[in-house]
């Protein structure tokens, strides 16, 4: 195959269906790489029960489909519904009910989800929309006001999030690279969940004070930027579990070189950005927008389109793809109140679908046996863990923010707290390589989640205490909150 470096010969199990009753004929082997031309999707298993389906014919002539793909959608998506329904009679935020039907349907529940990497990945899609929507309403007059805080607030947080697991990696004699590496992915916190959380409250500042709104979407900004970064260095740290000394060192070289090229990336994709807004998305939103009278799919699409482009380029720069989201949604209010509203009108639902996609791809990788066998330990961690970041936010907050919006530093901790959806992409990886065991790799998990059920009672609570009432108003309710 054109552009595969490393090819591996390996023998695999062929499960077709029967597609009249859904029962299973038979299992047999791929023999002389012979394909045979019936339309139903068969499905092959190999040494490590790795499961796929076909993703290109060899006859491109004839129409297929990915029943399993179709029908697990069609399963979330009707499972979703009593479940969020369920949990907004109880007064919980709906998010839960979307986990819960992961939960359900993967392979800890009813393990009914066949095409499991194909529904996460429609969710993804999810994110990338949230943080259009996030970027539309931060505009570049407040990330310009606060970018020094972000940068400055996210980079201590790093550092102390590393120095407190080096210390008690040393005290509990673990590998200082497993310690960095579960630092880090600790360290980061969810951008798509913070981002409904302030869905239609973002505020303007008054008095030369910073709003906490825009304080806390620049330092989730700069975490995803970290992110992308920590991706870029992950095969160095791989490289350092298990070379000698020469090689880390080595090693320490090509990370500094990647910093460089991370700062240099950034730097590109800030001057694309100032060149678009100068020449670009003037002309092309009034094309949209006198195109789309009458008729909202073009807007849809450019839209759409736009976002698109705009992570493919920061991806092709070895930035974030989730950045280039949040760029193209801050292009976008450059165009003023008018752009902004019609083009949330348009993309909203879009997001909204797609996001509970999004939160039922996470119920898929909790595992309730595991919790409830460890639950002692789980809640400890995911408590001291979200105490912890908690402070070390209050701290920073507190020595960074001007005297007039140090009063800020409690909310934005608060939404600082739990830890990010993208570890159990980092974990996985690390998984595979061998930086952490599974047992270690369920921990992270299981911590990663419950921090995340527990998010919107910390929320609730700092709002309450620290929000004037008119603000709040809009904060809590209940089609704002979540999903």
């Amino acid at each position: 195959m054109k552009g595969v470096h490393v090819a591996n010969v390996e023998a695999v199990l062929r499960v077709e269906e029967d597609e009249e009753d859904g029962v299973r004929r038979r299992n047999s082997s791929k023999r002389g790489g012979e394909v045979e031309d019936d339309l139903g999707l068969s499905m092959l298993i190999d040494s490590q029960n790795n499961q796929y389906v076909l993703t290109k014919p060899r006859d491109s002539t004839m129409p297929r489909s990915d029943q399993h793909f179709i029908k697990d959608l069609v399963s979330v998506v009707m499972l979703s519904l009593p479940c969020g329904w369920l949990c907004t009679v109880m007064g919980l935020p709906p998010m839960f009910g979307y986990i819960i039907c992961g939960v359900l349907l993967g392979p800890s529940g009813l393990n009914s989800i066949k095409s499991m990497v194909q529904v996460e990945t429609l969710g993804e899609l999810g994110v990338f929309f949230t943080l259009f929507v996030v970027g539309l309403e931060f505009s570049p007059e407040r990330l310009r006001k606060v970018w020094k805080t972000s940068v400055q607030g996210s980079c201590y947080l790093s550092l102390l999030m590393v120095a407190a697991g080096l210390l008690w990696g040393q005290v509990l004699r673990i590998r200082p690279t497993q310690t960095v590496f579960i630092s880090s992915c600790l360290s980061l916190s969810s951008t798509p969940l913070v981002s409904r959380f302030l869905a239609g409250g973002a505020r303007g500042d008054k008095d030369g004070e910073l709003d906490y709104s825009s304080v806390l979407l620049g330092m989730l900004v700069m975490q995803d930027v970290q992110l992308g970064l920590f991706i870029a260095v992950m095969p160095t740290l791989i490289q350092a579990t298990t070379d000698d000394l020469d090689s880390v060192l080595l090693g320490s070289l090509r990370v500094i070189l990647l910093l460089s090229q991370v700062v240099f990336s950034l730097a590109l994709v800030l001057l694309l950005c100032a060149l678009l807004k100068s020449f670009l998305i003037g002309p092309y939103y009034r094309k949209l927008h006198t195109e789309s009278k009458g008729n909202k799919e073009i807007l849809v699409l450019g839209t759409a389109a736009f976002v698109f482009l705009m992570l493919t380029v920061t991806e092709f720069l070895d930035v974030s793809m989730e950045l280039g989201c949040f760029l193209a949604g801050a292009l976008f209010s450059t165009q003023g109140h008018i752009c902004t509203t019609e083009v949330m009108a348009c993309i909203e639902p879009i997001r909204d679908f797609l996001a509970i996609i999004f939160f039922a791809s996470i119920g898929f990788h909790v595992f309730p046996t595991f919790v409830v066998y460890e639950l002692t330990i789980l809640v400890v961690l995911t408590l001291s863990l979200v105490l912890m970041k908690f402070l070390m936010a209050v701290v920073v907050l507190s020595a960074i923010l001007p005297q007039g919006s140090r009063h800020i530093r409690w909310i934005v901790s608060a939404g600082l707290a739990q830890v990010s959806e993208f570890s159990f992409v980092l974990g996985s990886r690390a998984r595979r390589a061998g930086i952490i065991s599974r047992e270690v790799y369920l921990l992270v998990l299981s911590v990663t989640t419950l921090s995340l059920l527990l998010a919107p009672v910390l929320w609730r609570a700092a709002t309450h205490k620290w929000v004037p009432r008119t603000e709040r108003k809009a904060l809590t309710r209940p089609s704002l909150l979540l999903p």
